[in-house]
């Protein structure tokens, strides 16, 4: 890695190809995970993409970033200096976390922009219908009950006026 890539944190387009390889568009060079991996210690915003068909291929790479880097254990951090290589897997740690909720806080950003424009369609189709006297399904909903209601009522008084029927018929045979 050449002074041009550490100099100021910049984002990197990486692309990867079939064979697996990585190739960074900013330094138009290959680069490796642990190329990748000092990228993001030195700050730089990376982003990995197919190169056939474009899908985002960053949270993939910066999982096996880290596993590589898990691999090497505890004798790369004391070859390393530990309080450096610490702080630069921080670094690493942070970015991964940063990267990997974005796709949460993306899908929560969604969800509630989509239940925003299903209450103003919602909102809007009761407005049309209400300007053209189409009832609309809760009106429909709340006539069946109404109806209901009413049929229950129906009902009782029906059931109840035989009864005084009878009576009166028995009062008139006395």
């Amino acid at each position: 890695m050449g002074a041009a890539v550490t100099t100021a944190p910049d984002r990197h387009l990486i692309k990867k190809y079939a064979n697996r390889k990585l190739y960074d568009t900013r330094t138009s060079r290959y680069i490796t995970l642990e190329g990748i991996a000092e990228l993001v210690r030195a700050g730089h915003e990376i982003k990995v993409v197919d190169r056939n068909n474009g899908h985002d291929l960053t949270q993939v790479t910066l999982s096996q970033v880290v596993l590589s880097q898990e691999k090497r254990g505890p004798a790369a951090l004391v070859d390393a200096g530990g309080e450096v290589i610490h702080e630069r897997g921080q670094a690493l740690l942070d970015y991964v976390r940063k990267t990997l909720n974005v796709p949460s806080d993306l899908r929560n950003q969604m969800e509630r922009r989509r239940e925003d424009i299903e209450e103003r369609a919602d909102e809007a189709i009761a407005g049309a219908l209400r300007r053209l006297r189409i009832p609309s399904h809760t009106d429909i909903d709340r006539i069946n009950a109404r109806l209901d209601r009413i049929s229950a009522q129906l009902k009782k008084l029906l059931a109840a006026e035989p009864v005084k029927n009878r009576a009166r018929k028995r009062k008139a045979a006395r």
